[in-house]
């Protein structure tokens, strides 16, 4: 479940001595210019279909690096089938290939003027959420799918500050107090769907897509992305929840906690190189 490759986002310059796939031409994340992306119009034709299922039991992670949720799925031996379920999408982008959401990343920043490892129109949001998902149709699991063509998909969605957000309140707050520290874990039983974090149904169709790869390390392509038009929306203090969280171990002593709080923890933007970034809205 652990990450098992040792990173920090503030030595991505130097990933690539370890994880060459870091030196490829489609990496991620990129800038996104909005007037250069394509209409496609297949896009329409068949609509990406996100079907999330309420877990019950999720596993909540500080990895040292950021938070991971993991809903634990059918596909997962350690979870009683009365308990699995499969969120999948499709459509859109993916065809008729179903990806099976895997686990759920975030990102964000010190402040508010950034955070987001996507940006759009050279923006930075504060947050990004990153839903990531592999080819169940075409592959066993995760680590099997990484890489290979077609084998991961991942939804981006941009968090702005607003309004307090009551789902993200019962959802994942309260877990975070838990997770202060590196290597902490928490597994909840009550029922988490993830699409409780998403926008309603009417603006999921507003999207981007372009070929990318894991903005963290092995940092593998054949990833694509989709980046969510719509913002997610919470309040400045669920925000500074997150930036409480911390890169170190509880049994560690440090003498500037405010260095090692889990803060800024996205790749700097990659080179678009020949890609197209196409679009599902006009």
């Amino acid at each position: 479940m652990n990450d098992k490759f040792l990173y920090q986002f503030s030595e991505s310059s130097e990933w690539s001595t370890q994880f060459p796939d870091s030196n490829g031409t489609n990496q991620s994340p990129i800038n996104l210019v909005s007037k250069t992306a394509v209409y496609d119009p297949k896009f329409k034709e068949k609509l990406l279909s996100i079907s999330y299922s309420s877990s019950r039991e999720t596993d909540f992670l500080n990895n040292g690096q950021t938070v991971v949720i993991y809903p634990k799925s059918r596909n997962d031996t350690s979870v009683r089938q009365e308990q699995a379920v499969r969120s999948v999408i499709t459509g859109g982008p993916l065809d008729d290939d179903e990806y099976e959401l895997a686990e759920i990343r975030f990102h964000w920043g010190r402040c508010s003027r950034r955070g987001s490892e996507h940006t759009v129109n050279g923006k930075a949001f504060p947050m990004e959420v990153q839903f990531i998902h592999w080819n169940s149709t075409l592959y066993q699991n995760l680590e099997e799918a990484t890489g290979k063509e077609n084998g991961i998909a991942a939804i981006c969605l941009f968090v702005q500050i607003g309004r307090e957000n009551p789902a993200f309140k019962a959802l994942i707050a309260d877990s975070l107090d838990d997770i202060l520290y590196k290597g902490r874990q928490k597994t909840t039983y009550a029922p988490f769907n993830p699409a409780s974090l998403l926008p309603v149904s009417e603006l999921l169709h507003d999207y981007w897509v372009y070929d990318g790869s894991l903005t963290h390390p092995p940092c593998s392509e054949n990833v694509t992305w989709i980046l969510l038009r719509y913002p997610l929306l919470l309040s400045q203090e669920q925000a500074m929840d997150f930036r409480r969280l911390n890169t170190y171990s509880q049994e560690t002593k440090v003498t500037n906690a405010y260095e090692g709080k889990l803060v800024d923890n996205f790749r700097p933007i990659q080179p678009l190189n020949d890609r197209k970034i196409r679009a599902s809205f006009q």
